[in-house]
């Protein structure tokens, strides 16, 4: 009986151990209240994809599949590994294989913390403004996110590949389009 008691205090503190450590990895727990308060979800009359949604958002003129973003911007457009306001970033197997989506970063709240612009993230044609994403890799350099989901107020489950920051100035001779930013 004592033994038993022994293993199952034990048990129960390396789990409360390893927890800990999970939940530390990215600050994502951490997250600034308000930065959680101010995601929004707003359904338009057309459902909006991600693609035309960046686009118009970021002033990017590149069209095609999310999935072929990274490439089509290769040499126009600065490429970055890690988020800067207004710059397109680009989640790699996102729905599956092959599948990408594109957001727009709207803030930059930390080193690990940024709040983004995008549509159709739930398969669901709505925009969703202001939501916030943690760069949650092991070594800190935003090739691994989780996304906020502000209809059920908490952190995705899923971890998501980037494969980079396009913009948000272009390379070379193209001018800026101006968007606000």
């Amino acid at each position: 009986m004592v033994g038993s008691l022994i293993r199952l205090a034990v048990a129960v503190s390396l789990s409360l151990a390893l927890a800990d450590c999970a939940s530390t990895n990215g600050s994502y727990s951490d997250l600034p209240t308000a930065a959680l308060r101010s995601a929004r979800v707003e359904t338009p009359a057309t459902p909006l994809q991600c693609v035309p949604y960046a686009r118009a958002r970021s002033g990017l003129p590149i069209y095609g599949d999310a999935g072929t973003w990274w490439a089509k911007s290769d040499g126009l457009y600065a490429h970055e590994s890690t988020p800067s306001r207004g710059s397109v970033m680009v989640l790699t197997g996102y729905a599956g294989p092959g599948r990408a989506h594109v957001a727009v970063v709207a803030s930059l709240i930390s080193d690990r913390e940024i709040t983004v612009d995008h549509a159709n993230w739930l398969d669901d044609g709505a925009i969703y403004h202001n939501d916030p994403v943690v760069d949650v890799s092991s070594d800190n350099d935003w090739s691994e996110v989780r996304v906020f989901n502000p209809r059920t107020a908490s952190w995705g489950t899923r971890t998501y590949l980037v494969q980079g920051f396009i913009g948000p100035e272009f390379d070379g001779d193209h001018a800026r389009v101006a968007q606000g930013w």
